[in-house]
């Protein structure tokens, strides 16, 4: 029985890259030997083990030959007799087939450390057509290594399009496929995640919501990139740079998907892309089991972020009932995320990349003040239920109004000059 480090933690530590988990591969052993060395099997498809102290996973050396369609379409062989160089190769990329043995010698038979030196994903054999999977989980870590200089190497691309081209990706349960999209949303550049699955020819059977923006034009006075799968790639770029939370990009990712059913006639303009967005997002959730959270607030995004092209023309008490429709009071941890897709929406295009946006700061100021106004000076007033609630919002509506009066007549009154009139809600 040898044990054997392998897959991540090695990959990872060679990268300089801290805190990854570690997985180990047991060469000629068995599940009864394990169990008796007191391991605890938790693997349901393979015998995979808990360390008794350490709790780490211990995988028994397998071969895996295809049975079947799909992610579970393999037959595999746990033989003691197999070997480390047989388990190594049937794993996705080279830089993910290194072993570290309990001395610390590297084990590297298909090359992966020369391929971490390069910067290259390249896959281990031929054998990585026999996975759908693996298309999602290259363009994940294209997307997690893309700003150490990661590329996919082009012969395992043209694998990830044959793949794609199979009809195998249909097999992948919806679980699986959230859960490497969920690992994209975490990556330093997710919008590269996309961006693959879409040269790939993947992306219209994994997300055909967000592939369908594609060619989709924009007005080029506003939006040069012309493109609107561009400029949405451009605005999670973007919201990557400036916040972590993986909710609000995949808010970002989806904020546009109305423009790709808005009549052909109109082009390039899109009059209600925002209300048009909420049934395609609807379906892509639902599809993909995408949990209420995620759901809940790209709703807000879908629909609302256009609003704050007109932020004032409806006045103080229009800025009181955007706060309302998005829930504000209730849920004002929503408000700083909502307000950065706008602003992401914004800059996420051709040459309006370093533009301000006072907007964002002059929302989140106007947001605290109607913070301070609260029941309890209403009650002691003698109010009682909907008078409470208009007494609020009629307070609200003062402390805006005075607010916007401290503004530059250049925020209020030169907007509609600069901003894309034709994407908007009232277009």
């Amino acid at each position: 029985m040898q044990v054997y480090l392998v897959g991540g933690a090695v990959r990872d530590h060679l990268l300089g890259i801290a805190d990854a988990d570690r997985d180990y591969v047991v060469v000629g052993s068995t599940p009864e030997e394990m169990l008796s060395l007191g391991y605890q099997q938790v693997g349901h498809d393979f015998p995979v083990f808990l360390h008794p102290q350490s709790k780490e996973e211990y995988a028994l050396a397998r071969t895996e030959r295809k049975s079947g369609h799909g992610y579970h379409g393999f037959i595999c062989d746990f033989s003691p007799d197999t070997t480390l160089e047989e388990d190594l190769e049937r794993r996705d990329l080279t830089i993910n087939a290194i072993a570290q043995d309990d001395k610390g010698k590297l084990i590297d038979p298909y090359h992966g450390i020369d391929d971490l030196h390069e910067r290259i994903l390249r896959h281990v054999s031929p054998a990585f057509v026999e996975d759908p999977l693996r298309v999602l989980r290259v363009a994940r870590f294209a997307a997690r290594f893309n700003h150490l200089g990661f590329k996919v190497a082009p012969e395992t691309l043209d694998l990830m399009k044959e793949i794609s081209a199979s009809g195998e990706l249909e097999t992948l349960t919806p679980e699986r496929v959230w859960t490497e999209m969920q690992k994209a949303l975490c990556t330093p550049n997710p919008e590269i995640f996309i961006e693959i699955l879409h040269y790939v020819g993947a992306l219209k059977v994994i997300l055909p919501e967000v592939e369908a923006l594609s060619g989709v034009p924009g007005p080029a006075r506003w939006h040069p990139e012309i493109d609107t799968l561009v400029h949405t790639m451009m605005t999670v770029h973007r919201l990557a740079q400036e916040s972590h939370d993986p909710v609000a990009r995949f808010a970002m990712l989806c904020h546009d998907l109305g423009k790709a059913l808005t009549p052909k006639e109109n082009w390039p303009h899109h009059k209600n892309h925002h209300a048009l967005g909420l049934k395609p997002l609807e379906n892509l959730c639902k599809r993909l089991k995408v949990p209420n959270e995620y759901y809940d607030f790209a709703r807000l995004v879908v629909f609302y972020h256009s609003f704050v092209h007109h932020l004032y023309q409806s006045g103080a008490e229009g800025i009181v009932m955007l706060f309302n429709h998005l829930d504000a009071w209730r849920r004002p941890e929503r408000i700083k995320p909502w307000i950065l897709c706008c602003k992401c929406d914004f800059l996420g295009r051709k040459g309006f990349e370093n533009r301000p946006f006072p907007r964002a700061e002059y929302f989140m100021e106007m947001f605290a003040i109607c913070r301070t106004v609260t029941a309890q000076e209403f009650v002691q007033q003698g109010l009682k239920g909907i008078e409470i609630r208009d007494a609020m919002q009629k307070r609200r509506v003062e402390l805006i109004e005075t607010f916007m009066r401290t503004l530059p007549r250049t925020e209020i009154d030169d907007w509609a000059n600069s901003q894309p009139a034709a994407d908007s809600v009232r277009d």
